[in-house]
């Protein structure tokens, strides 16, 4: 069965309490995502999420890997704006609410991390 599995990052880090520790759970989390059982199609970013895709991200290695892998890495424009980033983005896309909107109705299975 073709699954159509979506993970939302809206953060710049995982869980609530040390962003050290957070930020470190986050590239272990998306290191995982890189192995063919686990690969989602697609991946939103938005809020401090998008980060992440820009130049001097701690885990461009795993994003970079996921997007080579064809995952589809697609960052909020108005939050890239927001964050000065639109122009240091390494990895990824830039889109709109309405896509994400789409994406997040139309996804077998959607995860927030």
């Amino acid at each position: 069965m073709d699954r159509r599995r979506l993970v939302v990052i809206d953060r710049d880090n995982m869980g609530e309490g040390s962003e050290e520790l957070g930020a470190k759970l986050m590239g272990s989390f998306l290191r995982k995502l890189c192995s063919p059982e686990t690969r989602p199609e697609a991946m939103l970013f938005y809020n401090s999420g998008v980060k992440l895709l820009a130049e001097g991200s701690a885990v461009l290695d795993a994003l970079e890997t996921l997007e080579k892998h064809g995952v589809d890495l697609v960052a909020c424009g108005t939050c890239a704006g927001y964050f000065g980033i639109r122009d240091s983005m390494v990895v990824g896309r830039i889109s709109d609410m309405a896509e994400i909107v789409s994406r997040l109705l139309t996804s077998d299975s959607v995860v927030t991390v």
